[in-house]
């Protein structure tokens, strides 16, 4: 690579030696720390979007590296479903203690879509079902076997057909839902699962796979009832309630785990993102019966479970309990009466929504009616002019998405203090005042 222009060589080696990737933020990073991030040219940017979730205690925290690194002198790789090893040992017993109710058993493996896909290969060896209910906006991977659950025709775009044994219900979008009364969201979306397992499906259900925060779909916040109506309908018909907490756990949502909002102790937690502040790992967890459906060899992963990443999780843990949940939630809560100021002022918010440090602010075209007449059409155009005005001038990243592409996501390490989200709040109105 041309050192004359680092940021640009940088870019040019993406284009020409990777295939091509989504780059939307575009911002060649040297090197970050805490909410930080500094490209080769030197200029610092505020962090608001930690890699779509995963830098939850902050860019290059000292403890997770302290323990990667002393890992890294002892051995590097075992292979856990071969050789066992006190780290992965050590982080299985760690989620047993954090997760929800009686969930006991963890498989470990790379990412969020391979907790997602082994996680419904259990519950199909659990229940001796096949069929899958997932929802229409959901995103749950890009593998073929992730990607039919994922409720997203942009995703899938010439890689049908995908798995055939997957139907989608209705969302808990309350902005454009047009099934609940009135203006907040019911439990009408729920009833929806019924309806399509009775009409799509044969009904040999294995799983009800959801979000319990819905992040690509634009950070879609369910009403507090509706995943206890989900896991009744999913028990009702002998399946498993699979609550894909790769976005939301962590901490993200002022919790833990998202599903604690709910009061609900799902059959099986896919995890990932969060988990282990960058390093690649992930997992799915679930009780010793389900779990023991398993039998050795029905699932393994050469790189699950490896030694470095889990010492990085642990760790990572440490720092979620010794207050940095605490702050997102704290945050979280302020952001809300900051939001509220912001959503009254500016006509193109259509909603702002979220839970602790998981945000997403939707923007419109007041001047059209959107999808099904209930609510104003997305404004995707403005969404990124926004954000890149954020970037441009604020020196802030924002992450876009939504199932429209008019949302912009908020989604920072759960380390930032209350200084810098002021400054993502102000930028986020000059972006407005100069691009709306």
């Amino acid at each position: 690579m041309s050192e004359s222009n680092p940021n640009e060589a940088v870019t040019a080696a993406y284009d020409e030696y990777l295939m091509p990737i989504w780059k939307e933020l575009d911002v060649p990073i040297e090197r970050a720390d805490g909410c930080t991030l500094v490209d080769f040219e030197g200029n610092e940017y505020l962090d608001a979007f930690a890699g779509i979730s995963v830098t939850n205690v902050g860019h290059r925290n000292e403890a997770v590296v302290d323990a990667a690194k002393a890992q890294l002198d002892e051995f590097v790789h075992g292979c856990s479903y071969v050789h066992p090893n006190k780290p992965a040992a050590d982080l299985a017993e760690r989620i047993a203690e954090i997760t929800p109710g009686d969930l006991q058993k963890t498989f470990f493996c790379n990412s969020g879509t391979e907790a997602v896909e082994g996680a419904v290969k259990l519950a199909r060896k659990y229940t001796g079902s096949k069929e899958v209910v997932a929802l229409e906006m959901g995103f749950h991977g890009r593998t073929l076997g992730s990607l039919s659950l994922t409720g997203n025709k942009s995703y899938k775009k010439e890689m049908g057909p995908t798995l055939n044994d997957v139907s989608h219900a209705a969302p808990p979008y309350g902005y454009r839902c047009s099934m609940c009364e009135g203006a907040e969201c019911d439990t009408s979306c729920a009833a929806d699962i019924e309806r399509v397992i009775s009409s799509h499906t044969s009904g040999d259900i294995a799983a009800i796979v959801v979000e319990p925060v819905m992040g690509e779909a634009g950070i879609v916040v369910p009403p507090k009832e509706w995943l206890a109506r989900v896991q009744e309908i999913a028990h009702d018909h002998g399946a498993l309630l699979v609550a894909d907490e790769v976005q939301a756990g962590y901490g993200r949502t002022g919790a833990m785990f998202a599903s604690e909002h709910y009061d609900v102790v799902p059959d099986i937690i896919p995890q990932a993102k969060g988990i282990a502040n960058g390093l690649p790992l992930g997992a799915f967890t679930a009780s010793a019966e389900v779990a023991d459906a398993f039998e050795a060899g029905d699932h393994l992963s050469t790189f699950g479970g490896n030694p470095v990443a889990c010492a990085a999780a642990l760790a990572t843990i440490d720092q979620l309990e010794d207050g940095i949940i605490e702050n997102a939630r704290t945050e979280g809560e302020w952001l809300r009466s900051e939001f509220d100021s912001i959503e009254e002022d500016y006509d193109p918010i259509g909603e702002i929504r979220g839970r602790g440090l998981m945000w997403g602010v939707e923007f419109v075209d007041q001047s059209e009616m959107g999808p099904q007449n209930v609510a104003p059409a997305p404004d995707t155009a403005l969404a990124t002019a926004v954000s890149d005005h954020l970037r441009e001038e604020s020196g802030v990243i924002v992450g876009v998405g939504g199932f429209h592409k008019n949302v912009l996501r908020l989604q920072p390490p759960l380390t930032i203090e209350r200084d810098q989200l002021r400054r993502v709040l102000s930028g986020l109105r000059d972006a407005l005042d100069a691009v709306a």
